[in-house]
């Protein structure tokens, strides 16, 4: 049985912290849920939490990209929080281009750029 990746949904944006090392079938149906997801709730932006990630092989380092990528060509804001290290470093090594994505280095910053991303209105109860 393959793990699931719990996605919270907080006003029109979407919340993941992942909190375990990644294998290959859990980062693949990761990826799967989250743009059900958006397509699902027509969120405006997902925020990405790594904190718990130390470590992150080739396949994982191009699904995290490729995650990215597919939620912005759906029009969603992506910011990626708590990136250790050694997983910037392998991200960087293989060549995975997160140039235009913003990053932050705890949850909490990240929704802070979120916010100023997407403008008060996707936080607030009643969005205008």
């Amino acid at each position: 049985m393959v793990a699931r990746i719990p996605i919270l949904k907080l006003y029109n944006c979407l919340l993941i912290s992942i909190q375990w090392e990644l294998d290959d079938q859990t980062a693949l149906q990761f990826q799967e849920d989250l743009l059900n997801k958006i397509h699902a709730t027509d969120a405006s932006g997902v925020v990405i939490d790594l904190t718990s990630v130390d470590v992150i092989d080739s396949f994982i380092a191009k699904v995290l990209g490729d995650v990215v990528s597919m939620s912005k060509l759906m029009g969603v804001k992506v910011v990626l929080t708590g990136i250790q290290p050694a997983v910037a470093i392998t991200l960087v090594e293989l060549g995975i281009h997160l140039q235009e994505v913003q990053t932050a280095l705890d949850l909490e910053k990240g929704i802070e750029t979120l916010q100023r991303e997407l403008g008060e209105k996707a936080w607030s109860a009643n969005p205008v």
